[in-house]
């Protein structure tokens, strides 16, 4: 029976993107076959072939993998064009321009949620374990009926949720509690663990804060990974990357390096055993 894990986070930028990237290398190097899967990601980074198109982040996070890059690995795929519009490509193709309301109201509970869902049994088809990336936050409360990326494919794929906060912004102990108390409560039990990224300093000296916020939450932290230099490309905006990378033998293989290099940090950061056993 095919296995799944999602990875949300406080904010964007919290690290979703480089821990799902982490963990396909890590549990492929493990014997699994995996594969990466995000709903929906609005980015105009993009990944493109003859035959389709799909967020840069999915392809890599397929690299990763040691995967195929499929279109079902991002089914809705969303090119911002300014003024509250966006190119949107569903499994790959070119679909339609829509405006933000329109796209919320008229598509995403109807068609979207549907084809994400198709896209996702699909792939567990072929692999052993997908580990499912967020988008932003769960906890976006004037979105939260139309948000498919998180908690729904969560839940509807029976997926359990790793929560990464970004601890160098600052606030990332009020950040996991206070999303903990802005997600719908039918989903808090989806999330079994946090995790603390881009840690600078003394371990010793976070441990306090770490015994305080799984005693006030009752949910135990599965690592803290260290602020670590990598060079992958950026999901986003958010990011300094170039929107467009050549995806020769060359990059491939510098890009293959980085990715160990992050799965190795990850790997000796977070708790291993205890997502294997989420996937048992």
């Amino acid at each position: 029976m095919v296995k799944s894990l999602m990875i949300q986070g406080t904010s964007s930028g919290a690290g979703k993107t480089i821990l799902v990237t982490a963990l396909c290398r890590i549990f492929s190097d493990m014997g699994y076959s995996v594969s990466p899967f995000k709903a929906q990601n609005m980015s105009n980074y993009s990944y493109t072939t003859k035959k389709f198109e799909i967020s840069r982040a999915q392809a890599i996070q397929a690299i990763a993998a040691r995967t195929q890059i499929s279109s079902l690995q991002n089914p809705i795929l969303l090119k911002p064009l300014g003024n509250y519009q966006s190119s949107v490509f569903i499994k790959g193709k070119f679909f339609k321009k829509m405006y933000a309301k329109n796209y919320y109201e008229n598509f995403v509970l109807k068609k979207g949620m549907k084809l994400v869902t198709e896209s996702f049994n699909e792939l567990t088809k072929s692999h052993e374990i997908l580990f499912l990336e967020g988008a932003g936050s769960p906890a976006e409360i004037n979105l939260q009926q139309f948000d498919i990326t998180n908690m729904k494919i969560a839940k509807k794929t029976k997926s359990p949720v790793l929560l990464i906060t970004d601890i160098e912004r600052g606030g990332a102990f009020a950040s996991i509690v206070g999303t903990m108390e802005l997600i719908e409560k039918k989903y808090l039990e989806l999330v079994k663990g946090f995790v603390i990224n881009k840690f600078r300093g003394d371990l010793e000296i976070l441990k306090p804060g770490l015994k305080k916020l799984q005693k006030k939450t009752g949910i135990p932290i599965f690592g803290t990974i260290p602020m670590t230099k990598f060079n992958i490309p950026d999901e986003d905006s958010i990011g300094y990357s170039s929107k467009t990378i050549s995806w020769n033998s060359s990059n491939l293989k510098k890009l293959d390096s980085e990715i160990n290099k992050i799965a190795k940090v990850v790997k000796s950061s977070l708790n291993i055993r205890k997502v294997e056993k989420l996937l048992k």
